[in-house]
């Protein structure tokens, strides 16, 4: 049974909690603001490379240490919110992402060391991601526990979805205006305009989630589970670190390998604590439920598909072919503005038909996307050669989203609502956190096979290029920082070597060679994304697969299904 803590709660029929506009307003803005926190650094990423000069794995880094703890934690405030109150979880987790903005925001500029700068910017998005993790399972039980027939769970779903494909769209337009920003930093350093944006939205979300959203919790059968807490929370942050630090330090080195054990070990620890606590984090029963055990695995699947080819456009567009992060951000608009325009259809659909065939049409289409991305040449820069794998990745998240979302609320009762919004929180969001780091260490690792080949089967390319290392030493001193800058910045791995232009104008007009790799290291990063793409693509038709294939076998009954007009406890 739903409780409601706030006297002012909107009560329906029969006295039962329903979503108020004030409390969905919240919710809208509340899921906004997290996935523009979560979008945000795709298009500053080559800012970034350029201004802190970090390592492949650092830049890495700075995306997953948001993801993170979205991916950990999400099981955590599921319960957290049934316990203790929802709203309390909206307000505390924009609260945090005000804290980590700041953060990011006081990043030092030049001066500090390349290790000291880097840290405190992974560490405002460590916050930036607990807020986030707070948010969005918290947000869709606010939004399943407060709506009790087809139409209302329809329309409350496809709002909530189309909120976090609208934050996806304005999160990297928010970062390209912000880059056009002179004022108080310059040059690649403006980034930090960016998280201020993220500071003010978070700031106004916590105040109308404070002055308008209602309070619910669900505390019947829900603990707080510290065995089953901290089990998950280590064995998904060893798997992560693995996966992201595996093409730099060696799949096949001691650290690396340790942490998979590890990961493995905590994470068998997290079933054996869940079977036997009285009240768990995770009721293991409910993955007996057929359509909510295969739509867990789906959105594993299909998330990370879309994340692999969302974060490979944003690597091909910024730090690639290098353009603005205003001009990239209009690719962005495909991806999550689509999904405003398909709300009165997304929801329409939902209410129409099982969710589980829409999922499948999403599915289809991310793949199809993921394909066609893949047979466009990184050449060609027009953003025009792009725009129709845009359309269908853009149509395909926005339906995914939604019955993703619909599928997992609506095969649970209601006062399981955080745990349903939980788990499938934590699948996204590890689909989603798993998508960056797999496509960043394949593509990533092979552009580095390729760029190490070249320059061992071309000893005219390794002379130039010891000759570009050996330019600092004998530089002149008002020269040499910036060209042991450029020095290091190759030496960082290919995104670095890509960044570094292969040639210089002097200010008498002549152009001189400079960076011998730029040129390489652009074909090999071409290369090795457009296989990025083909791995999101056959990821995406797995779980289109997946999907059909549960369906025929007979996914179990929905509460739905029980009654077309009602959903019951």
């Amino acid at each position: 049974m739903v409780q409601i803590d706030s006297p002012s709660a909107s009560k329906g029929e029969g006295g039962r909690y329903t979503l108020s506009s004030g409390t969905l307003a919240a919710v809208v803005l509340a899921v906004c603001l997290a996935q523009i926190a979560l979008s945000v650094p795709s298009l500053i990423n080559g800012l970034i490379q350029q201004d802190l000069a970090p390592s492949s794995a650092q830049l890495t880094w700075i995306t997953e240490a948001f993801m993170l703890p979205v991916a950990a934690l999400g099981l955590g405030f599921g319960v957290f919110g049934d316990l203790f109150g929802r709203k309390r979880l909206l307000i505390g987790g924009a609260a945090l992402i005000v804290v980590g903005s700041a953060l990011a925001v006081l990043v030092p500029a030049e001066g500090s060391s390349t290790d000291t700068r880097v840290t405190l910017l992974i560490l405002a998005q460590v916050l930036n991601g607990i807020g986030a993790a707070a948010i969005f399972p918290t947000s869709l039980a606010m939004v399943a526990a407060g709506t009790h027939t087809t139409a209302t769970r329809a329309r409350g779903v496809a709002i909530w979805a189309t909120a976090l494909s609208v934050g996806g769209f304005l999160g990297p337009l928010l970062a390209g205006v912000a880059a056009k920003i002179e004022l108080g930093w310059s040059g690649n350093a403006n980034w930090r305009w960016a998280f201020v944006g993220v500071l003010v939205i978070a700031a106004v979300s916590a105040a109308l989630s404070l002055a308008r959203a209602q309070n619910s919790a669900s505390p019947e059968g829900r603990s707080i589970d510290w065995p089953g807490q901290i089990t998950a929370a280590l064995g998904l942050f060893a798997l992560m670190y693995a996966v992201i630090q595996g093409p730099e330090s060696g799949w096949g080195s001691p650290q690396i390998v340790i942490a998979f054990l590890v990961a493995v070990v905590f994470l068998v620890l997290f079933v054996f604590a869940e079977s036997r606590a009285a009240e768990p984090l995770l009721l293991l029963s409910v993955f007996r439920n057929r359509a909510f055990a295969m739509n867990s695995v789906v959105t594993l699947i299909g998330m990370f598909a879309f994340l692999v080819i969302m974060y490979g456009t944003s690597i091909r567009l910024t730090t690639i072919q290098g353009f603005s992060p205003l001009k990239s951000s209009v690719a962005y608009l495909f991806f999550g503005g689509i999904g405003f325009v398909l709300l009165p259809l997304t929801s329409k659909l939902l209410e129409r038909y099982n969710p589980r065939w829409v999922l499948f049409a999403s599915m289809i289409l991310i793949g199809a996307s993921g394909l066609w991305f893949a047979g466009v040449p990184t050449s060609d820069r027009a953003l025009g050669a792009i725009v129709g794998p845009l359309i269908l990745a853009g149509v395909g998240s926005a339906l995914a989203f939604a019955s993703i979302s619909a599928v997992a609320v609506n095969t649970l009762p209601n006062h399981l609502a955080g745990m349903a919004s939980g788990v499938t929180s934590t699948f996204r969001d590890l689909g989603f956190a798993l998508g960056p780091a797999i496509a960043g260490a394949v593509a990533l690792g092979r552009a580095a096979d390729d760029i190490a080949g070249k320059l061992a089967g071309d000893p005219e390319l390794r002379n130039a290029y010891e000759a570009f290392q050996a330019s600092a030493a004998n530089a002149p001193a008002d020269q040499r920082p910036q060209l042991e800058a450029a020095v290091h910045a190759v030496e960082s791995g290919p995104l670095g070597a890509n960044s570094v232009p292969a040639s210089i104008t002097l200010p008498d007009g002549q152009v001189m060679p400079f960076n011998p790799l730029k040129d390489v290291a652009f074909d090999a990063l071409s290369s090795s994304y457009s296989l990025a793409y083909v791995l999101g693509g056959v990821a995406a038709l797995v779980a289109a697969a997946l999907t059909l294939v549960g369906a025929r076998g007979g996914m179990g009954k929905t509460h739905l299904d029980d009654d077309p007009h009602t959903l019951i406890d």
